[in-house]
C-alpha cells in the first residue's frame, strides 16, 4: 500500500480560490470510491500489525485514508443543491447568446444552511458538462471560483481574480492591468461561470462596497459568463438595496437556504450520511434511529450535521471503537449556533 501523503498536492494547490485546487476537488469528484477492507482483513491486519512494523505502516496508512475520507465525506444532494444546480444550469444555458445583461443566481441564507456547498456543486455541474461537451481541451478554465475578503476594494477584488487565475499580484498591478489581465484570461480560456462566495462581505452602505459592487458588475460586462452569488441573508445585508441594489435584483435568481425541518428528507440525509461511514463496527441504522436527537442537536443546519457526522467518525477511528453512538456523537463539540435551540426543545447535552 503505498503513502498517499506523497502524491498529494502542496496545501494552497488543494484551496478551491485558486485554479490547482479547483481542478482537484473536480478529480476527487470522479475519482473511485475508497473500498473498506473486510472485517476479516482488517481484524488479520491489526492483529499482524503488532508484530511487524512495515504491516503497522501499512494499517497507519490505510487508517489515515479512511480518516480522509470522513475528512470530505461525499456531498449529499440535498433539495437546496437539485435546486441550485438546475437554476444556474438554466441561466448558464440562457446567457450563452445574450450580449448583455446576463443574467445570474444568488443563493442566500442563514450561516451553516448549505449556500457554499451548493455553489460549488453547481461549478462542479458545469465543470464536468463543459468537458464532456470539449473533451481534451485543457486549455479551458469553465469556472472560477473566488471568494470577497472583508473590507473588499475594487483592486482586491481584481486581485482574488487574478489568484484564482493564477497571475502575479504585483504591488505595482493597479486596478485596470489585473483586470485587463483577467479578462483576457477568462475570455480566452472560455470561462462559462463564475462563482462568487461571501458576497456578504460587500455593502452598499459604503462607498468601497459600492465601488467593489461597481467591479463585480464591470466583470460581468467584460466577461460573457453566469455570475452566481453566495452570502449571508443578502437580502437583509444591504446589497440589494438603492440604484446600484435594484439593478442587482433585477438581474439575480434568487435561491434561499435554510434549516431543514424534521421531515422525510432530514431522515434521508442522515441515511445517506451514515452509507458513506467506513467504520467496521458500526451498524448500519444506528444514526436513523437518532435522526431526531440529531436534528434537535443541530437545529436542522446540514452543515452543522455534516461536522457531527464527520467528526464523531474520525473519534471512532482514532480510539478504535469504530462504531458511532449517541454518546460520542455528544462529545464532538458544535458550533455556537447550534446551541441556540428555539424554545421548548427538548434538552440533548445528557
Amino acid at each position: 500500500m503505498n503513502n498517499p501523503l506523497a502524491d498529494r498536492p502542496d496545501d494552497f494547490g488543494r484551496y478551491l480560490t485558486a485554479l490547482p485546487g479547483w481542478r482537484a476537488f473536480v478529480a476527487a469528484s470522479l475519482g473511485k470510491p475508497m473500498v473498506m477492507l473486510s472485517q476479516a482483513e482488517y481484524d488479520a491486519l491489526v492483529k499482524a500489525a503488532q508484530a511487524d512494523a512495515l504491516v503497522k505502516e501499512e494499517k497507519n496508512i490505510y487508517d489515515e485514508d479512511r480518516l480522509d475520507h470522513h475528512a470530505r465525506l461525499q456531498v449529499v444532494a440535498t433539495s437546496t443543491v437539485r435546486h441550485t444546480v438546475a437554476c444556474g444550469r438554466r441561466l448558464i444555458i440562457l446567457n450563452r447568446g445574450a450580449v448583455s445583461a446576463r443574467r445570474g443566481l444568488i443563493v442566500s441564507g442563514p450561516a451553516n444552511t448549505g449556500k457554499t456547498i451548493a455553489l460549488t456543486q453547481l461549478g462542479l455541474a458545469h465543470e464536468l458538462q463543459d468537458r464532456r461537451r470539449h473533451p481534451g481541451q485543457d486549455e479551458r478554465i469553465p469556472v472560477v471560483y473566488i471568494t470577497i475578503p472583508p473590507a473588499a476594494t475594487p483592486r482586491m477584488i481584481a486581485a482574488e481574480f487574478a489568484r484564482f487565475l493564477g497571475l502575479p499580484v504585483l504591488r505595482r498591478s493597479n486596478i485596470t492591468d489585473l483586470t485587463e489581465a483577467v479578462v483576457g484570461v477568462c475570455t480566452k480560456a472560455r470561462t462559462g461561470l463564475i462563482l462568487v462566495d461571501e458576497i456578504h462581505n460587500i455593502s452598499l452602505h459604503t462607498r468601497t462596497g459600492a465601488e467593489a459592487s461597481d467591479t463585480l458588475k464591470y466583470f460581468s460586462e467584460r466577461i460573457p459568463a453566469t455570475f452566481a452569488y453566495a452570502g449571508i441573508d443578502i437580502e437583509a445585508g444591504g446589497l440589494l438595496s438603492g440604484t446600484r441594489g435594484d439593478q442587482i435584483a433585477a438581474r439575480f435568481t434568487p435561491v434561499d437556504t435554510h434549516p431543514f425541518p424534521y421531515n422525510a428528507e432530514w431522515k434521508s440525509l442522515v441515511a445517506q450520511m451514515e452509507a458513506n461511514l467506513l467504520l467496521h463496527q458500526h451498524k448500519r441504522g444506528t444514526l436513523s434511529r437518532l435522526d431526531r436527537f440529531l436534528h434537535t442537536r443541530t437545529s436542522g443546519m446540514i452543515g452543522s450535521l455534516s461536522h457531527q457526522l464527520r467528526g464523531a467518525a474520525v473519534d471512532a477511528i482514532l480510539t478504535g471503537t469504530e462504531k458511532i453512538t449517541k454518546a460520542g456523537l455528544l462529545a464532538v463539540d458544535l458550533d455556537v449556533a447550534s446551541r441556540r435551540r428555539p424554545p421548548g426543545s427538548p434538552d440533548t447535552s445528557t
